[in-house]
């Protein structure tokens, strides 16, 4: 019966503990998501004109270059959006809303409806309100998204404003997606920092973003500025290691850099058929979430795979992280 006593009395002291962490992270995660951020306000024009220079070299009026300024940036936003920022992962094929993440531990995080029917989330959003959750990560009343922003700070102002014109373009659905709830799991791991926050992540909320993107070319400058969305899994320096916030059924992200492990030693033509077609030279097929790229990657130009490529070559070798 003594035995008994203090196995008790221990099982007892350990669910007071359990429950005093739990309390903990659960205030914690509360706290880190009430807070706010203060940004810089950006406004651009949506859709970008046309500049004076070209309106003058093909003798537009002022009808004809409003009309073709519009084609160009719905042709511009839907290869962004088919190719290299795949919004449809989070917030569906249709941008009505998505999941990002539905399990009972972490959470139940939707990605909001865009579109103009009821139920969207951006409607009366101005270019400052699209900067700010987009490229910061943080809603409009200054609280930190949950949406991983981190991978969109260097996109460009005409980048952002054509994603924009071509999100308005689509037919509007009426469908109502459910706040994001985090479970406990969750709330332990925001609490501790291993789901670390776009808004904690993006080091300045006042740097300007540039204007318009680096030239389409086979460069090292168009490739860094593709591999931007990259930064989010393997990390700033594209050395991977574990991903931050990413599902824990997910292995590392690989190392891209110039190391002696992940692409290095591939050859142009091998990286190209991973991400067009999801083979590793070793003859296995990537894992998410690195799979789901493939989807988007097959849509990338030639020369946007070349840029990029000469970009990872360029990089000097980063250790692997464990």
């Amino acid at each position: 019966m003594k035995v008994l006593r203090i196995v008790g009395a221990g099982l007892a002291l350990l669910i007071l503990a359990g429950l005093g962490f739990y309390a903990w992270a659960a205030t914690g995660a509360k706290g880190k998501l009430s807070r706010t951020y203060v940004t810089h306000t950006v406004e651009f024009p949506i859709p970008f004109p046309l500049s004076p220079e070209e309106v003058g070299r093909e003798r537009l009026t002022a009808e004809t270059a409003d009309h073709l300024a519009r084609a160009r940036a719905l042709e511009r936003g839907k290869h962004l959006i088919q190719s290299r920022y795949a919004c449809g992962e989070c917030h569906g094929r249709d941008f009505s809303g998505g999941v990002m993440i539905d399990d009972a531990a972490i959470g139940r995080l939707l990605g909001p409806n865009l579109t103009g029917g009821a139920g969207g989330r951006t409607a009366g959003f101005r270019p400052a309100d699209w900067d700010r959750i987009v490229r910061h990560g943080v809603k409009p009343g200054g609280t930190p998204a949950l949406m991983p922003s981190v991978d969109f700070q260097q996109m460009s102002d005409q980048e952002l404003s054509d994603i924009v014109f071509y999100i308005r373009s689509q037919p509007s659905v009426d469908h109502l997606v459910p706040a994001p709830k985090l479970g406990p799991l969750g709330k332990i791991l925001v609490a501790t920092g291993k789901f670390t926050l776009s808004a904690d992540l993006i080091g300045s909320h006042i740097t300007p973003h540039p204007p318009t993107p680096p030239e389409p070319a086979p460069t090292v400058v168009f490739g860094r500025h593709l591999a931007n969305t990259c930064t989010g899994c393997h990390r700033a320096d594209l050395g991977g290691g574990p991903i931050v916030g990413g599902d824990p059924s997910w292995p590392p992200a690989a190392n891209l850099t110039q190391d002696t492990s992940g692409v290095h030693g591939w050859t142009f033509a091998q990286f190209e058929t991973a991400m067009r077609e999801g083979k590793r030279p070793d003859g296995g097929m990537l894992r998410a979430p690195m799979s789901s790229v493939v989807r988007y990657a097959k849509n990338m130009t030639g020369v946007e795979m070349e840029a990029l490529w000469n970009y990872l070559r360029s990089l000097p070798p980063v250790s692997n992280r464990k």
